[in-house]
């Protein structure tokens, strides 16, 4: 594993998120399209490949940890601005999110 400086995990802008709006992206068979508020002045649209992992219903509302400064690209034509972290099997065999012990407002910066 090759190790990075602190400077470099200091660039990393990572903060706490809430999905308001989960859908699933037609014809696809792994991706949500999530409207996620991180606290800034609009929410952040994230492309997510949790469908085999998790209903609509139970993300919807979950506070999550939320990559906010990962440059914007495309996936299945949907502009992801973003990235939520998971804790995620090498063999793909379970993915989690990952959420806050305690509850706290959203766009609070993750240190």
């Amino acid at each position: 594993m090759e190790q990075i400086e602190y400077s470099d995990f200091k660039k990393l802008e990572i903060k706490v998120g809430k999905i308001l709006k989960v859908e699933r992206i037609p014809r696809t068979e792994k991706l949500y399209k999530l409207q996620v508020d991180v606290g800034s002045e609009k929410t952040r649209q994230i492309i997510t490949s949790l469908v085999p992992y998790y209903k609509e219903e139970e993300l919807l509302n979950q506070i999550i940890v939320v990559l906010v400064n990962l440059k914007p690209t495309k996936f299945a034509g949907e502009l992801s601005e973003g990235m939520l972290l998971c804790a995620e099997k090498e063999d793909e065999s379970e993915c989690v999110l990952l959420t806050t012990e305690k509850d706290i407002s959203t766009g609070t910066q993750i240190t």
